[in-house]
């Protein structure tokens, strides 16, 4: 498996693209960021700390992403996690009150295409400590 890193890729808010997450490792590209192209047809490019009710909705409308899935080398979501979701699927939790918070350092740009910067700043995770 080739690794990639685009050290030219940015962020929601013009900067170098941050990692989202490497443990699970997360990424269109298993690289550990929201990296997206051509190949990459679901726009896996919102970091996305993962909450029990978007868990809940996403396996609601069929992309359960709790249960571990050894053959794939997936995990298993928890609560807490990051992970790279698909744009749309993020907008469609939007819409439905379940979004979970946004990691905007490790979004890409290209996430500005389906919602504006306001909003993701409205769901902006905070760092506690």
């Amino acid at each position: 498996m080739t690794i990639r890193y685009d050290k030219a890729a940015r962020n929601v808010l013009g900067g170098e693209l941050a990692a989202c997450s490497a443990a699970p490792v997360t990424g269109f590209y298993r690289n550990g960021c929201c990296e997206t192209g051509s190949d990459d047809t679901g726009m896996h490019t919102v970091c996305a700390v993962m909450t029990a009710e978007f868990l809940r909705f996403s396996m609601s409308v069929g992309n359960d992403l709790s249960t571990p899935r050894p053959e794939f080398d997936f995990p298993g979501l928890r609560p807490g996690d990051r992970w790279c979701l698909c744009a749309p699927r993020w907008k469609e939790a939007l819409d439905a009150g379940v979004a979970p918070p946004v990691v905007l350092a490790a979004t890409h740009e290209e996430m500005l295409a389906i919602a504006p910067l306001g909003v993701l700043k409205d769901h902006a995770f905070l760092a506690r400590g």
